[in-house]
Parts: structure tokens; sequence; C-alpha cells
């Protein structure tokens, strides 16, 4: 594969995230793996805006990637495509959703209120919600054990990291606040979106709603897995970004 191939992890976990899939496809493709701001060894963003998010990646991005984003990295990777169309020429969005919070007007994710306390707890206890938030991604997996001791060992950063834990605020204040529903319609990039079955942070019904609302998306679904497929399949996941880079 000659196009660069960029992978963006999700909240409260590390480039480590990636090591399987790396694994997986070590023989047909190289990758590079940045950790978001704030998390791992990255310096965090100068805000918890959306936009210094995205400057903050983007600086790093080499032109033309193939640019593939799980969950708070697949909200960036959308954003990213928008503002940057030199930089993505292609989209993997896995676990995605163009809303975390759900609202009247958008039912496939997390109740407003669930969010609010998952942030007020993460104040007072952020070992506590970095735990729960890793069992919650295995949530529904075949390989639920396997999966919850992989994202812990790929969690960002000790539970007695302080100055990380503020920029991890950061991301929640992101995940909360973002919506790109009314931007889709500018991201015209070949998208292909890779979804658990059973995911039961990111519904399968957010990333059907936005497979149909991108211009040019398509979505495999990957049975018995919750919110981290690459994890518990990654072989399949390889080959399934193979197959959409030589498209």
């Amino acid at each position: 594969m000659t196009r660069p191939l960029v992978m963006l992890h999700g909240w409260g976990l590390s480039a480590r995230v990636w090591a399987p899939l790396r694994a997986a496809m070590a023989p047909h493709a190289a990758f590079d793996a940045p950790d978001l701001p704030g998390h791992g060894a990255a310096a965090p963003a100068a805000s918890a805006a959306l936009a210094a998010w995205r400057a903050r990646v983007a600086a790093a991005l080499p032109p033309g990637a193939l640019l593939c984003g799980w969950s708070l990295g697949a909200l960036l990777a959308l954003d990213l495509a928008e503002h940057h169309p030199e930089k993505v020429a292609r989209l993997v969005l896995i676990g995605a959703t163009p809303r975390f919070v759900g609202g009247a007007d958008w039912p496939h994710g997390l109740a407003a209120h669930t969010v609010d306390a998952f942030r007020e707890e993460f104040l007072r206890d952020p070992g506590a919600v970095l735990r729960r938030f890793v069992a919650l991604q295995a949530l529904g997996d075949t390989r639920r054990r396997e999966l919850t001791r992989a994202l812990g060992e790929a969690l960002s950063a000790p539970e007695s990291d302080a100055r990380q834990h503020a920029a991890l605020s950061d991301g929640l204040a992101l995940l909360a606040h973002t919506d790109l529903r009314g931007s889709l319609a500018h991201i015209g990039q070949p998208t292909l979106l890779l979804h658990g079955e059973h995911d039961a942070l990111m519904p399968l019904a957010a990333a059907r709603w936005l497979s149909d609302a991108l211009p040019d998306a398509r979505l495999e679904v990957l049975p018995a897995c919750g919110h981290a497929p690459f994890l518990s399949r990654p072989a399949d996941c390889a080959a399934s970004i193979l197959r959409f880079a030589h498209d």
C-alpha cells in the first residue's frame, strides 16, 4: 500500500491499543499511530475545543492519507476530512458516531444525564471511571475477558497522573459537545465503517445512520463484537482495511 495509513485511537487509551491490528497488517502495510492530544506521551491540546484538537493532529498528518479513527478518533477523523481534505484521501471509521450524546432528535447516543454523571465522577475518581469505560467497551463481545485485559493494558496514563487526567477531562468534554451531523454532506471521501454488532457505547443504529448520511460510505458489521472489533477480530479488520485501501 503506497498511501500513508494513520490510526487515531479512542478516549482514555493510547496508541498501544493498535498493537494486535498492527501485527495483523504487518506483512502488508505499516501505519503511523500517534497518541491523541493529552493521551499517552502526547502533550494536551490548547483547549477542549474540537478545533484545537484538529489543529494538533493535522500538524503531523501527511497529505493523501488513509485516515482510520476509532471512537473519539473517528469523530476527529471526520472533522479532519472536512477541514483538511488535502490530507485525507480515504476514511476508515471504527465504532463511529456523529454524536456521542443522545437527545430529542438523536436517539442513537447515550443519555445526556448519563454522560454528565460520567464526567462528574471522572473528576472525583478518574481511575474508577477509566476501568468502567474499559468494561463498557468490551460488553457484547464474545472475547470480553481478553478485550478487557487488552484495553486495560493500553490505558493512557496511570491512575495517579493528575496532568493527564485534566487532559482526559477535556476529551470527555469533546465527546459530550461534538455534533457532526450537519457536516457530513461536505465529507466526500470514500469511507469504510467497521462496527461491532453489539457495540454498547456507539449503537449500530448510529453507524447505519452515518453510512446513509455520508456521500460515499459503506458499512461492514462484525458479528458478536462490541466497541473494539479490531481487538477481538484483528485479522478480519485488517483484511477489510486492506481491501478498501486497494479499491
